[in-house]
C-alpha cells in the first residue's frame, strides 16, 4: 500500500508535489501552533479559576469565623464543605443547603485529612461523580476547621473546547487556500518548465521552427522570477547554436553531395577520354601505325590534366585540414619578385591579352610561400584571360597599406553577373556553364586561389560591372599565419 502511494506521489506533476509538500509542512507548522495556544489557554483559565477559588475561601473563611454560615458567600453550582479535624480524623459539618454537597464526598474528606496534616492550601483536580470534573481547593479556616470548595471546570472544558473547534475550521480553510493557491502560483512559476520540456519535444521532432524552438522573454518578471529568466535564456541560447550548427551542417552536407557529384562528373570525362584514346591506340597500334604517336599524345594530355585536376582536390583537402598539418613552407620573399614573374608567364602563355603591371620602386617582402602564391597570382591572370575576349586589357597592380600588401588583378572584360558573384569561389562553379572544359578549366583555380590566401591570414575579394573586374588580394605584412 506504502508502495502505491509513493508511486502515484511520484506520478503528480511537480507544481503538484510542491504544494502537497508545502500543504504538509504548514500541517505540522499549524498542529504545533494549535496546541501550544489550546495548552496556554487552559493553563490560563484554570489559573483565573485558582485566583477566584482563593478569594473566594478568603470571604467565606471569614464569614465561617465570624457568624458560623456560609450565607451570601456561595457561587452557582459550587460544592462547599466544612470539616472538623482531630488526631488525623475529618468529621462532616451539616451543611446549610443539601445542594452544597454532591453525592459523593470521599474526595472532599480525602483532601481535608490532607490538608490537616500538611497545614497548608491544597488543590487538586477531580472527577465528582455525576457532576464532572471539579477544582477542589483546602484551606484551614480556623484551628481544627477545614474549608473544601469545589468550582467546576465545564466553563474552561467548553471555551478550550470552542477554541479547539475554531482553530481546526480556520486552520483547515487556510491550509485547503494555502494548497490551492500555492499550486496556481507553483504551477505559474513552474510555466517556463514546461515550455521547454514543450519545446524540447518540438526539437526531439525535429520541429526547429521560430515559434516553437523558443521561449518568450517575460519582462514583468512573473514567469518565474531572474533565475527563471536567465534559464530561458540560456536556453534560447543553446536552441540558436543547435539552430545554427544544424543550418552549417546541412549546408556542409549539401556543399559535399555536390562536390562529389562535380568531382565524379569532372573525372568521368577525362577518364572517359583516356579509355578513348587506349582503344584508338590499340586499334592504331595494330592498323595504323602512323596514328598511334597521336593517340599516345593526347592519352597523355588527358592523364595530364587529370593529373592537375587531382593535385588541386588534394592541395584543397589539405587545405581544410590546415590546423592539423599546413601544407605552406614559409620564407622571407619579395611579392613584386612573383608578380613580375606571374607576370611573364602570362605574356608568354596568352599574348593576345595585354598586360600592364604596377608595382612601385620599393620591393613589398613578406613572409609566405613563393609556390603558393605564385599559383594563386597565375590561376587570377588566367581567369581573367579564359573568361575574356582577346584583345581585353589586364591590369595587376601591387601596394602597401598599413599592415597589409595588396595585389589587384583586374580586366576590361564583360564582368561577372551578380547571382554568380557570391559562388565564384566554390569549388567546380563555373560562371559560363557552357563553357568548354578545355577552355574553362575545372572550376577549381578561384577556389583554390581563395583557400590558398586564407592559409596565409588573408582574403581575396571581387567586385566587378561591365568593363571593370577586380581581384583584390591582401596579405598580412610580416605576420606569419
Amino acid at each position: 500500500m506504502l508502495g502505491r502511494l509513493r508511486h502515484d506521489y511520484g506520478r503528480l506533476r511537480l507544481g503538484t508535489r510542491l504544494a502537497l509538500g508545502l500543504g504538509a509542512l504548514s500541517l505540522v507548522v499549524f498542529s504545533v501552533v494549535g496546541t501550544a495556544l489550546t495548552t496556554y489557554m487552559r493553563d490560563y483559565l484554570s489559573a483565573q479559576l485558582d485566583t477566584q477559588l482563593a478569594q473566594a475561601q478568603i470571604a467565606q473563611s471569614k464569614n465561617i469565623a465570624n457568624y458560623g454560615t456560609l450565607a451570601g458567600k456561595k457561587y452557582y453550582s459550587w460544592y462547599y464543605a466544612v470539616y472538623d479535624v482531630s488526631d488525623g480524623a475529618a468529621v462532616l459539618r451539616k451543611p446549610e443547603d443539601p445542594a452544597d454537597l454532591p453525592a459523593d464526598v470521599d474526595d472532599f474528606t480525602a483532601l481535608a485529612r490532607a490538608q490537616a496534616a500538611a497545614h497548608t492550601e491544597l488543590l487538586r483536580t477531580e472527577h465528582i461523580k455525576g457532576a464532572g470534573a471539579y477544582r477542589l481547593r483546602a484551606c484551614e479556616v480556623e484551628p481544627g476547621v477545614v474549608l473544601v470548595s469545589a468550582a467546576p471546570m465545564d466553563g474552561i472544558e467548553d471555551t478550550v473546547g470552542q477554541l479547539i473547534t475554531i482553530q481546526v475550521v480556520t486552520f483547515g480553510l487556510a491550509l485547503l487556500a494555502l494548497v490551492v493557491l500555492g499550486r496556481k502560483m507553483l504551477r505559474r512559476g513552474l510555466q517556463p518548465l514546461s515550455d521547454m520540456a514543450h519545446t524540447a519535444h518540438g526539437i526531439a521532432s525535429h520541429d526547429l521552427t521560430e515559434s516553437a524552438a523558443r521561449l518568450p522573454l517575460r519582462a514583468d518578471r512573473r514567469g518565474g522570477g531572474p533565475e527563471v529568466e536567465e534559464l530561458r535564456t540560456a536556453f534560447n541560447t543553446m536552441l540558436e547554436h543547435i539552430d545554427d550548427s544544424l543550418a552549417v551542417r546541412a549546408e556542409a552536407e549539401q556543399r559535399l553531395r555536390r562536390f562529389v557529384a562535380d568531382a565524379s562528373h569532372e573525372l568521368r570525362t577525362p577518364l572517359m577520354s583516356v579509355r578513348g584514346y587506349a582503344d584508338l591506340f590499340q586499334y592504331a597500334a595494330a592498323n595504323a601505325p602512323e596514328e598511334r604517336d597521336k593517340h599516345l599524345a593526347r592519352l597523355r594530355a588527358e592523364a595530364a590534366r587529370m593529373g592537375f585536376l587531382l593535385d588541386d582536390l588534394l592541395l584543397l583537402a589539405r587545405l581544410d585540414a590546415a590546423e592539423v598539418e599546413t601544407p605552406l613552407r614559409l620564407v622571407d620573399a619579395d611579392l613584386v619578385e612573383l608578380v613580375e614573374q606571374a607576370a611573364d608567364a602570362f605574356r608568354a602563355a596568352h599574348p593576345g591579352h595585354p598586360l600592364t603591371v604596377t608595382t612601385g620602386d620599393r620591393p613589398v617582402a613578406l613572409r609566405l610561400d613563393p609556390q603558393r602564391i605564385r599559383q594563386v597570382l597565375d590561376n587570377l591572370l588566367t581567369n581573367a584571360a579564359v573568361h575574356t575576349p582577346a584583345g581585353t586589357k589586364v591590369c595587376v597592380a601591387v601596394s602597401v597599406t598599413a599592415g597589409a600588401a595588396l595585389v589587384r588583378v583586374s580586366d576590361a572584360g564583360p564582368g561577372i553577373p551578380d547571382a554568380d558573384r557570391e559562388r565564384v569561389f566554390d569549388r567546380f562553379y563555373r560562371v559560363d556553364k557552357a563553357r568548354s572544359r578545355d577552355r574553362g578549366g575545372s572550376g577549381l583555380g578561384l577556389a583554390v586561389a581563395n583557400s590558398l590566401v586564407r592559409a596565409h591570414g588573408g582574403t581575396i575579394e571581387l567586385t566587378s560591372e561591365p568593363g571593370a573586374t577586380v581581384f583584390t588580394v591582401r596579405l598580412p605584412a610580416g605576420v606569419a599565419p
